[in-house]
């Protein structure tokens, strides 16, 4: 088994690809390679998954997702992105830390790139690299992003 992360994942067209941890050519993988998961998936999750020799390529026979936490996180976030955090929602034990990850400044760049893409396709790429710069300006005010 090899592990790796999802580098790009389009829900609409139902595939994306994988960046193998240990380096070399990205891998295909289909949403039903998930299963019931599919859903879950997105940019940055951590996988791990066997590979075999497709027509066009490497690509995944078997895959797991390997962040348990990162797939609540990300069902709760993308219930609705301004919902509050309920004690169901939180996990089992019903309390909220309060505290997040704090990302490096080119994961979260990655992460907004890929948010303004999915839901704001007329976006041009100067719009987009703008709006990168102000929403990473205000993510370091917050604490929410490595300095």
């Amino acid at each position: 088994m090899e592990t790796g992360r999802i580098l790009r994942f389009d829900e609409v067209r139902g595939y994306g690809f994988i960046a193998p941890n240990a380096g070399g050519e990205d891998v295909f993988v289909h949403a039903n390679d998930f299963g019931e998961q599919r859903h879950l998936v997105h940019p940055g999750m951590r996988v791990e998954y066997e590979v075999e020799e497709g027509e066009r390529g490497l690509k995944v026979s078997t895959v797991r997702i390997l962040d348990i936490s990162a797939r609540r996180e990300h069902s709760r976030a993308t219930a609705s992105p301004f919902a509050p955090v309920t004690a169901a929602a939180a996990g089992s034990s019903g309390e909220d830390d309060g505290l997040c990850d704090v990302l490096s400044s080119r994961e979260f760049t990655a992460e907004v790139t890929e948010l303004l893409i999915q839901h704001v396709p007329s976006l041009t790429g100067g719009q987009i690299a703008q709006a990168r710069q102000h929403l990473v300006s205000f993510a370091r005010s917050h604490g929410w992003v490595e300095s």
